[in-house]
């Protein structure tokens, strides 16, 4: 058996560590009465660091989550090694345990389950092969098999998880039929989650973002919002290179081999296949379109339902408010198990399907989940441990101190902190949740205030969207059905692209402060990159 240079190199590093941190361990100590070395220091960023270098070189998801997570834990005991298993799995802020109990947590998990057997169903009933069949006869150009899941993307902006699973399952058979790989779904899937909903206004994220802005704040946090949006370039820069990419067809970096091979025949390129089960066609022979269009239409209608449940529309609010006070995890659970009856019943009603078949179904969904289940508890413990060491406060101490000898270039500035920040912890809510105060602290008020929470907004998107252990990454990953690490390498030359231009037209906006003159500079040192990019491309 072909042994792993990398694999052996982690295991040996580990191996040291730990003994070298088993030398130093004093005993029992109380959490509460100390505080670790590397506290809010460049260190407390080494284990998101460890955890994604790891991912990208071994290509091996799970241990390298979980070599990141040993090591926020052991960065966080002083080297106590007894002090680090407690931390690792008890600790109330950042262990595993407590983030598998967090109920906005399991609310996920819970809803990822359900999809998982939604998706189930509509395969065995033969519905997601039918809407296939049906898509091929109206889907006929390159251009069609792309910009289908784009636009479905766009119109799905109430949330990025659901957004996530519901676009993955519809447009699964449209793009396999038409040869279009796992990895570029995913891109499309991805590029139209976090970016789409930062621009809308009704949406969880818009929540978010209001709920962050202070309430002494000289513009009301909706108002913020609103006006951020003509200046969040990174999410408009990533739709207007989605729809360049679909209208010409130009593919580059690891991406173009992917596609390469799609047309070939090959949707995955590399041999790993996280969801071969579940992308295996065990039909039923009387499917029909609409044993996957009414299980989404009611999919969709139900979520949106359950959040405005939660968020007190029936106790007098008003549907926006409802939207903005909503507890989106609640929410979709409700949403998701409203949909699973009613698809129960239809298909029964239809006669397509018997008890036996649905019962089948149940642990076939669950099955097809694990993968992304696992990824998002280390993520979100890895999240924890890093939050734990205290990174958030060292890098807003980083754009606090520096804000006011930078006032022009503060936009590019918060751009870039944003972007490592939500990168390295895989967050873009906790992101501009703490920039956002600090910005709103250095700029009282003026188009300044507005331009630099917009290069807020847009670095937590980009750096969440670039980052392997971000939630929204990873469900991308599970609604295309995709290998995690191939969705990674391949979307990132795309949002890099993205995320440079984005960071020249901050530039220029700092001195500008001009809504239409900025945007229109942005569209169009974007239309040249790619051009260019296109132009490279076809000689090569």
């Amino acid at each position: 058996m072909k042994r792993n240079p990398w694999v052996l190199a982690v295991a040996a590093a580990f191996a040291i560590v730990l003994v070298i941190t088993s030398m130093n361990t004093p005993g029992a100590v109380d959490p509460a009465e100390y505080t670790p070395a590397v506290y809010s220091t460049a260190l407390a960023l080494l284990p998101p660091v460890i955890a994604i270098v790891l991912a990208l070189i071994t290509k091996e998801v799970y241990s390298s989550l979980f070599v990141g997570i040993i090591a926020g834990a052991l960065l966080y005991a002083n080297g106590n090694v007894e002090l680090a298993v407690n931390t690792l799995f008890f600790n109330e802020d950042g262990g595993m345990i407590y983030k598998l109990a967090d109920s906005w947590n399991v609310g996920i998990l819970v809803f990822l389950v359900v999809l998982g057997i939604l998706v189930a169903l509509m395969n065995k009933v033969g519905g997601s092969a039918a809407f296939g069949q049906w898509a091929s006869t109206h889907i006929k150009t390159p251009v069609g098999a792309p910009f289908a899941p784009t636009l479905l993307g766009v119109l799905i902006f109430d949330d990025d998880y659901f957004h996530c699973l519901t676009v993955g399952s519809v447009m699964r058979p449209v793009t396999d039929r038409h040869n279009v790989s796992r990895a570029k779904l995913a891109y499309l899937i991805d590029a139209t989650a976090a970016p789409v909903c930062i621009i809308a206004p009704i949406s969880s994220w818009a929540a978010a973002v209001t709920s962050s802005v202070p309430e002494d704040s000289s513009i009301n946090g909706f108002t913020m919002f609103l006006r951020t949006i003509p200046y969040n370039y990174y999410a408009i820069l990533t739709l207007v290179m989605i729809l360049f990419l679909s209208l010409t067809g130009v593919d580059y970096g690891p991406m173009r081999t992917h596609e390469q091979n799609a047309l070939q025949g090959d949707l995955f390129t590399t041999a790993a296949r996280p969801y071969g089960e579940l992308d295996e066609e065990r039909t039923l022979p009387h499917g029909a379109v609409i044993d996957l269009v009414l299980p989404v239409v009611v999919l969709i209608a139900a979520c949106v339902f359950g959040m405005v449940y939660t968020g007190g529309i029936f106790d007098g609010e008003s549907f926006i408010d409802a939207f903005a006070g909503c507890d989106a995890s609640q929410g979709l659970v409700i949403g998701s198990f409203i949909t699973l009856l009613v698809t129960f019943v239809f298909y029964m009603w239809r006669g397509v399907m018997s008890f036996e078949d649905f019962a089948a179904c149940v642990p076939d969904g669950f099955k097809a989940m694990v993968a992304p289940i696992l990824i998002l508890t280390m993520a979100w413990t890895l999240s924890g441990m890093t939050g734990l060491l205290g990174a958030k406060y060292f890098v807003a101490s980083i754009v606090d101190g520096s804000a006011f000898a930078l006032r022009a270039v503060l936009p590019m500035v918060i751009f870039i902190v944003a972007v490592f920040l939500a990168f390295a912890t895989g967050t873009s809510w906790g992101t501009f949740a703490i920039l956002i105060p600090i910005v709103c602290k250095v700029f009282p008020s003026g188009e300044l205030l507005v331009i630099s929470i917009a290069a807020c907004l847009a670095g937590a998107v980009c750096g969440d969207h670039c980052s392997p252990i971000s939630d929204t990454t990873i469900m991308a990953s599970a609604g295309a059905h995709s290998d995690h690490v191939n969705h990674v390498s391949t979307q990132l030359p795309y949002a890099l692209t993205a995320a440079a231009v984005s960071f020249v037209a901050y530039g220029i906006a700092g001195f500008v402060q001009n809504t239409v003159i900025c945007l229109a500079v942005a569209v169009a040192l974007e239309l040249a990159v790619l051009f260019a990019i296109r132009a490279r491309v076809g000689q090569d």
